[in-house]
Parts: C-alpha cells; structure tokens; sequence
C-alpha cells in the first residue's frame, strides 16, 4: 500500500491532536489525582492483608476484562471510521454488542463450571471471586462505550465520565468501608455501584441507542474484528503477565502482606504515571487511525509524539527514582507500606518503557497484524514469570522490581527490532538531543542538593524539573530551534 507524505494535512492534524489533548487532559489530570488519592486512602482504611486481598481482586479482575470483554471495545475503535464511511452503523454495533454479550455468559459458563481451579489457581476467597463476576458486567460495558467516545472524537463527553467515575468510585469505596465493615469487598462494591451509574450516563453521552438496531449478524463483518481484536487480548494477556503475575507468585510465596506493598508500589507507578502519560494516545491514535485509512505517511506525526513522550516522561521517572523513599511517605499514610521504596524505580523505568511501546507498537495495530504485538509481548510477560519465580526467593521484594523492569525493557526492545515495512519509526533527534544537553544542568543541581543545601523533598523534587524544563525551552526556541518553525 502507498502511503503520501501530506505536510497539510498533518499540520492540521497536529493542531487537532493538540487540541483533544487540552480537552482530554482534565480527565487525566484528574484522574491521576485520584489514583494519587486511593493509595493513601485504602491504605489507611485497610491493614496490608486487606490491600494484598484487593490489589489480587483487582489482578483477577483485569484478567478476565482482558480475555472477554476489552477487545471488542478497542477493536469497535479501530474499525468505527471504516464502518462510519460505509454508513454501516447499526449493524457494526449490533455486532459489537452481540459479541460482547456472548463473551461475558461464556465467561460466567467458564468461570462457574471451573470455579475450584479458580480459586486453587488465583488463591482467591469464593466471595471475591463471586464479586468479581458481577463486577466485570459494568465495567465491560463501560470499555466499550468508552471507546465509542474515542471514536466519535467526543472528547469532552469522555473528561467528564472518566472524572465523574474516579471521584464516585472513591466516595462509595469509603462509604462502604465505613459504614458496612466489608474491608476489602467493599472497594469492590463501591466500584460496581459506581461503574453502574457511568454506563448509564454513557448511554446517553455516546448516543448508541439512536443507532443501534438488532439486525441480522454478517459473519463477515465479525471475521475482521476477531482477527484484529483476538490477537489484541493475547497481547494485553501478555502485559498482565509482565505486571500483574508477581503478585500472584509473591503471594505463594510470602502471602497477602507482600502482595500489599507490590500493589502500594504498583498503585503509585504504573496507574498513576500511564493516567497522566497516555493524555497523547487517547487524543492521537484515533487521529492517526484516520489519517492511515486516508493513505496519509503517519510516520512523522507519530515520531513527534513519541518525543512528546519520552520529554514528558523521563524526567518525571528519574525524578520519583532519585526520591522514592519521599515520594513513598509523601503518598502513603500507613507506615506498615513505606517499604514500598524499594520497587518504585523498578516499576517506574518499568512503566516508562511499557508506555513507550505504545508508539512503537502502533504500527502492528495500523497494519492489522497484531499477532506480532502478541508474539514479543507473550516472550516477555514468560520472560517475567520465570524471573519473578528465579529472584522472588532469593531477593524477595527487589526480585519483583527486577524482573518487572527487565521484562518490560525487553518488550519494548523487541518492538523497536521487529519493523514492518513502510512503517518504521523516525527517532524525533531533535527532540532527544535538546534533552540531552537539559539533563546537565539538573544534574550539577542533584548534587548540589545531595552535597550542600537541603530542602525539602517535594521542593527539590520540582526544582530539578523546573531546571530541566525551562533549558529545553531555552534550547527549543534558540540554538536549537526546529527548521520548519
């Protein structure tokens, strides 16, 4: 397929991205804000047994939204515009909704007929599990409609759900906990209720019901989204393994306590930092996506925002690693997690490169040939389960940190090795060389801080940003300023 490079066309689509990601970046913002706030707040409503008995909830949760429920909604993205062209909408989302469906009663047919290898295999109490069950109903409805959203570009429909669902979701969390005396169940039942009234208001936000009509199902129109959406589960599977199976080993091997620092360090890394991070991919890709199917050279745009990225995202990370023991008590209220130190330059490296590969990865997607996104991101997540069994015993705590940022090291390794043609990233160097030379000055401020004065954490912390960042400023409007600016 020929692709032509439009200058045009991309610098139009350049300022609409930017301007969804302003439109977007509320409900990043503040929902970064509030997994900020769940932290310190479960923790001091639950003892570590209790989180550890969450954080695995939560784990068994995202494994099965992942295998049953997820895909349609992504692959109902993918495919919207095609379908939006062929004025084909009432059936594309009946098929979406028929095998939604379908895959949620063959989830509950699995789950309820092999329910004691469940249990065995996730360590699991019955009553969480059964939780569980009822729970992921809501929330794979709400997958769906949210990209719906994504779709039809309602970006500011999107913000406001997403803020309303994370506050909502906190407040009955706490209700439940307070009033009932559930423990860990009743974050479950704060989210189910909360997730219930969200898929309500997304009814109305994406407006499926004006174009929803139970037609006659194609079995050619369900052929495309099972090949594009079955690999994009495999590959999402792949991903749980490489950041959510070390709670599982660590609680064979040293039980739920354990399991609650990893999800305290978990809960301050990965969540926290995709939430903020990923504000360029829900405004880009749906973008990107069209510009592909118009044959429009996406390269470029994509490797400026690749740049955008790794400028956003590095200092942060090295940031919150150089101060991890602060950045631990500054948002945990429970004395009992600060050992979660240890992991969180682990599992912050490891985030800073799971989310690169979101661009790296995208070409498979605008290919269609997701099954090579499911090939390196399985031999990483096995990569990972072998570590975390190999240094788990010997290291305990460290082990998982290890093995999560290796295995997450060596995905994005492979990404960036297996090139399909024709769509090969273009490294932003500019970008990544205002940055190198941006790092020196809040480097010598590192360690005039270590040496000679002291401050404290939180303003050293933005001190060495705000050096970093207004360098780079400097540099990108003098010296080394972009030549078609």
């Amino acid at each position: 397929m020929e692709f032509v490079e439009n200058r045009e066309v991309e610098k139009e689509q350049l300022k609409a991205i930017f301007r969804d990601m302003v439109k977007y970046s509320p409900s990043k913002i503040i929902g970064m804000l509030g997994n900020a706030i769940i932290v310190p707040v479960y923790t001091s409503l639950l003892s570590p047994d209790q989180y550890g008995l969450y954080s695995l909830s939560i784990a068994v949760l995202s494994f099965l939204c992942i295998i049953f429920s997820d895909w349609v909604g992504l692959s109902g993205l993918r495919f919207f515009k095609h379908h939006q062209m062929m004025q084909d909408m009432p059936k594309y989302l009946t098929t979406l909704v028929t095998m939604l469906v379908t895959n949620v009663f063959l989830m509950f047919v699995l789950a309820l007929t092999f329910r004691h290898n469940f249990y065995e295999f996730f360590h699991i109490p019955v009553k969480y599990f059964l939780a569980i069950l009822v729970l992921i109903i809501p929330v794979a409805i709400r997958a769906l409609l949210f990209q719906l959203l994504r779709a039809q570009l309602k970006s500011m429909s999107f913000t406001l759900s997403t803020i309303v669902n994370q506050f909502l979701t906190i407040l009955l969390s706490i209700f439940f906990v307070k009033f009932f005396h559930l423990g860990a169940i009743a974050l479950l039942l704060g989210m189910g209720v909360s997730i219930s009234l969200i898929d309500i208001l997304l009814i109305y936000q994406s407006n499926i019901l004006s174009w929803f009509k139970l037609q006659k199902i194609e079995w050619a129109s369900v052929f495309p989204i099972m090949k594009y959406g079955i690999p994009i589960a495999a590959t999402s599977l792949s991903a749980w393994i490489i950041n959510q199976s070390n709670k599982f080993i660590m609680n064979s091997i040293h039980g739920f306590s354990e399991v609650g620092i990893v999800g305290v360090a978990y809960g301050l890394t990965l969540p926290l930092l995709m939430t903020i991070f990923s504000i360029i991919t829900v405004a880009a890709i749906p973008r990107i996506i069209n510009m592909y199917e118009e044959k429009i050279d996406v390269r470029p745009l994509i490797s400026r925002f690749t740049g955008y990225y790794v400028l956003i995202a590095l200092p942060v990370i090295t940031v919150i690693s150089l101060y991890s023991v602060d950045y631990v008590q500054m948002l945990s209220s429970n004395d009992k997690f600060l050992i979660a130190f240890k992991l969180i330059p682990y599992f912050a490296f490891g985030t800073f490169f799971m989310a690169l590969t979101d661009y790296t990865t995208l070409q498979y997607h605008l290919a269609n040939k997701t099954y090579i996104d499911f090939i390196i991101k399985l031999t990483s997540g096995i990569a990972n389960v072998v570590l975390n069994i190999l240094l788990i015993p010997k290291y305990g705590l460290i082990g998982v940190g290890m093995a999560t940022l290796i295995a997450n090291f060596l995905y994005f390794l492979l990404s960036v090795i297996i090139v399909l043609p024709g769509l090969r990233l273009i490294y932003p160097k500019l970008i990544f060389n205002r940055m190198f030379i941006s790092f020196i000055p809040a480097i010598v401020l590192f360690v005039v801080f270590n040496k000679f004065i002291k401050l404290p954490a939180l303003a050293e912390m933005l001190s060495l940003m705000f050096v970093f960042y207004i360098c780079y400023w400097w540099l990108a409007k003098t010296i080394m300023k972009r030549k078609e600016q």
